[in-house]
């Protein structure tokens, strides 16, 4: 007779317990519909039954495509966000997610507290789901048709009567774009065709880029170029085929050489929102400043207008189904109104970048998750023909540096994150590009770039970085007589005083170009991560923090900036999320005289809140001559009523009424950015 086993017990209560959980599982459901998101449908409900001893950490896992591994989420939602989780049972909702070229489906998982992690953590260095205790599998969610045009975004591109666009689908097959003047006439359109590119995981450089976490299939990203234009008139076009489907009709109004007036909306560091958890936190506030812009270009009706993002476009960050979500968001502006870009340490910086010389040590890091600016250099396509190879065999990084005018104003691109220094080529083709502007025809330079030359927040890291360009950079941008050079980075507004050699030329908020740019720091779109400002030399570990004297308006506002210049004036207006007004402002005179006398008037009654008045004080010729005691107090009169009438006014045309614009953001928001609801 063999003896017992002696582990017997252990292994029939392993049995027993391995059967409890399949039972348990067996009697979990988890369902997600609708099955196939038809255009109308603009939310994902996710309903869970059966869950037995549900806690509180339990959660759903997104996934696309369904033959991801458990660990290879793309996101996920706590079971908790339902009112009725303690019950077993609940439902969350989700708005609509971007087509990723394959379905989703969503799993529910058991999370004991005692598994916590602190090896795999999030951007805020809380601990991740494991992907482990599985209960529950959905059913395949298709979402749009993989085939049908996404993601549409418009740029200038080297001549007047061209305007680029470029979108994405499913498949490499024929493109083409069609446009022409009259919406209902389509029979008299154009059509051009496109080129077709795209990259591969074995182009990513660095984790989780080119992992099964971060990789998913970018889709083809079609280029067409639309010419022959006629000057500032309202264009109408899609993109698609017939087999493959169209996109829906959008519109954009063409640039024209001769302008007399630009209108543009400038911000860095956007970055996106998604709608659940995901392995760094993103950027909710983005969306505020999507929908303020979305506003202001409404009102501008058949005005040109163009939007400048000065680095950290989307923060993917190596995990590539954000780009998709940022595309998404930015359509409702980027498709009717050309978007620029610049490139910022969030889409290119990885450990082996081309050019790393010895005082970049901790500034040119990992930052851009090991994407070394390829989805960057094939989604996006500026003017110019700059580019950079990686050295690993993947498509060139481009649009680095560049320039165009509109209307009234030259504007400079340039890469902080690539060599600029004297003798590079990007320096000297900044160097040669300002030696050549009209200042006849465009009066202003609106220089660009993502990291910060100026600054008094407290970013040490970049402090080396700072002095090569100030070392490098700013004697162009003086002696070319710059008007402004913005810039991004650091996630607040900040404007100083035209300054040379980091000395004021002016302290006031309306003035005659001084001999020396305004700097301002630009990048309070979306991120909400930063440094405070630099502290008390005398008290570090002291919340006081000074305002320099250069340093004319701080604000931790999310927000953008709005510009609109004439032959004789610009101004550049901060513009807050919470209201959507204009909290700073700053106006250049440039000497000559304005042939756009409305748009001149309009800024020139502009007050402020801090009581600070931007009217330019001209003394008539009839005063100077023999004005009388009377005809000054009479004058005074009329200024101060002026002033009084304008002092709720920003420089812009308002939106015709509030129900109009509740209307805008309904349907927007319907559209792109339902919030996260839980019943």
């Amino acid at each position: 007779m063999q003896p017992e086993n002696p582990h017997l017990p252990f292994l029939l209560f392993l049995a027993v317990a391995a059967v409890a959980a399949g039972e348990a599982a067996a009697s979990t459901t988890l369902t997600a519909s609708p099955a196939k998101l038809t255009p109308s449908d603009h939310e994902i409900k996710i309903r869970w039954s059966g869950l037995p001893a549900p806690d509180g950490l339990d959660y759903v896992a997104i996934y696309s495509p369904p033959s991801s591994r458990d660990r290879d989420f793309i996101g996920y939602l706590f079971l908790n966000g339902s009112a009725s989780w303690r019950d077993g049972h609940g439902e969350l909702s989700l708005p609509r997610l971007p087509t990723l070229r394959a379905p989703y489906q969503f799993r529910l998982f058991r999370w004991p507290a005692n598994e916590y992690s602190y090896h795999h953590i999030d951007h805020d260095r809380n601990p991740l789901p494991h992907g482990k205790h599985r209960v529950a599998v959905s059913g395949d969610v298709s979402v749009g048709d993989p085939a049908r045009p996404e993601q549409v975004h418009l740029a200038f591109a080297d001549g007047f009567d061209e305007m680029r666009v470029l979108f994405l689908c499913g498949d490499g097959g024929k493109r083409v774009v069609r446009y022409g003047l009259e919406k209902e006439d389509e029979k008299e359109w154009k059509e051009v065709g496109t080129e077709v590119t795209t990259y591969e995981q074995k182009h990513m450089c660095d984790t989780p880029a080119n992992s099964s976490v971060g990789w998913r299939d970018p889709g083809f990203v079609f280029d067409g170029l639309m010419k022959g234009l006629e000057p500032e008139r309202r264009y109408f076009y899609k993109v698609g085929s017939d087999v493959g489907g169209w996109s829906e009709t959008y519109s954009f109004i063409s640039r024209d050489s001769e302008a007399n007036e630009t209108n543009a909306f400038l911000f860095g560091d956007l970055g996106t929102y998604v709608p659940y958890n995901t392995y760094h936190r993103t950027q909710t506030e983005s969306l505020s400043t999507v929908k303020w812009i979305l506003r202001d270009i409404q009102a501008l009706r058949d005005k040109p207008a163009l939007i400048s993002h000065i680095g950290d476009i989307s923060y993917a960050r190596g995990y590539s189904w954000v780009w998709d979500h940022f595309f998404s968001q930015v359509e409702p502006i980027a498709a009717n109104t050309p978007y620029h870009v610049c490139i910022g340490n969030h889409e290119y910086d990885w450990p082996s970048q081309p050019w790393k010389p010895w005082w970049t040590a901790g500034i040119y890091g990992k930052d851009g998750g090991g994407e070394c600016g390829i989805p960057y250099s094939v989604k996006f396509r500026m003017p110019g023909n700059s580019n950079l190879p990686t050295g690993n065999g993947g498509p060139d990084t481009r649009n680095l540096y560049y320039s165009f005018d509109s209307g009234v104003v030259h504007f400079v691109y340039m890469s902080t994150e690539t060599n600029f220094v004297q003798d590079s080529e990007q320096y000297n083709f900044l160097k040669a590009d300002l030696e050549k502007v009209n200042r006849t025809r465009t009066p202003f330079i609106v220089f660009q770039g993502h990291r910060p030359m100026h600054t008094t927040s407290e970013e040490a890291r970049d402090a080396a970085l700072k002095q090569q360009m100030l070392q490098h950079l700013e004697p162009l941008l003086v002696t070319y007589n710059v008007t402004l050079a913005l810039w991004g980075h650091v996630h607040m507004y900040e404007r100083f005083c035209p300054m040379k050699n980091s000395q004021c030329l002016n302290t006031s908020s309306s003035f005659q170009y001084s001999g020396a740019p305004v700097h301002l720091v630009i990048g309070m779109a979306g991120q909400d991560w930063q440094h405070t400002w630099q502290p008390r030399p005398d008290h570090p570990d002291v919340p006081i923090f000074p305002q320099p004297e250069r340093s004319m308006y701080r604000g931790g506002e999310f927000g953008y900036t709005r510009l609109v210049a004439t032959r004789e004036k610009l101004t550049l207006m901060y513009v807050g999320n919470h209201d959507g007004q204009v909290h700073d402002m700053v106006e250049i005179f440039s000497g000559q005289v304005s042939s756009n006398s409305s748009v001149a008037k309009a800024v020139d009654g502009t007050k402020l809140s801090t009581g600070v008045s931007t009217v330019r004080k001209i003394t008539p010729l009839y005063l100077e001559i023999g004005g009388s005691v009377l005809f000054a107090l009479l004058l005074g009169f009329g200024f101060g009523f002026l002033v009084r009438r304008n002092k709720e006014a920003a420089q812009w045309t308002p939106v015709e009424n509030e129900e109009s614009l509740e209307m805008v953001n309904i349907e927007m928001v319907n559209n792109k950015y339902g919030q996260i609801g839980a019943e």
